[in-house]
């Protein structure tokens, strides 16, 4: 199986990654990220298996993602503007990254043929009253409706966690 995750360098989609490695069914697995000095890092961390590749990307960047889940059985989405203060202040930019960034991936899911896709959120998409709960509840809608867009070839998904302590995203 050919694994990709998007935010592949977040506190999450890092331990993910770690975890799916030690998973026999899992072929190759790939971490689509913008940030290159923590994709170093987590490359470095893990000795560079061979089984493991970085890829530079955004998930704003629909050409990319193409290349990027060209061949890709499973994407874990855990890409996300996630800290609640930079989202209050820079609203658009979070709403090019959870929302409009989704659907990208959703949408080159569906070209590329991945069987299946899930969309990582957090518990601040339920019953949202900032703007960063608000994007994450839209981008969960997407990917639950992206089942209607699809002849059953890619399925979606979407799964919450309950904020972790030393992530990245903090309450305010």
């Amino acid at each position: 199986m050919r694994i990709l995750v998007t935010g592949g360098t977040g506190s999450l989609g890092s331990a993910l990654i770690r975890r799916l490695l030690t998973r026999p069914a899992v072929d190759w697995i790939g971490c689509y990220s913008r940030d290159e000095l923590k994709q170093a890092e987590l490359t470095e961390a893990l000795g560079t298996p061979r089984e493991f590749r970085a890829l530079l990307g955004d998930v704003r960047d629909e050409t990319r993602l193409l290349q990027a889940l060209d061949g890709i059985d499973v994407v874990v989405h855990a890409a996300a503007l996630k800290r609640i203060d930079v989202a209050a202040y820079n609203p658009f930019e979070a709403v090019q990254t959870n929302v409009i960034g989704t659907w990208n991936v959703l949408q080159a899911a569906m070209d590329t043929a991945v069987r299946q896709v899930v969309t990582i959120s957090s518990d601040k998409a339920v019953h949202s009253c900032t703007l960063y709960g608000n994007t994450k509840a839209v981008a969960e809608a997407l990917t639950i409706q992206a089942n209607s867009y699809t002849s059953m070839m890619t399925r979606y998904c979407a799964a919450r966690w309950g904020n972790v302590a030393s992530s990245a995203a903090i309450y305010t």
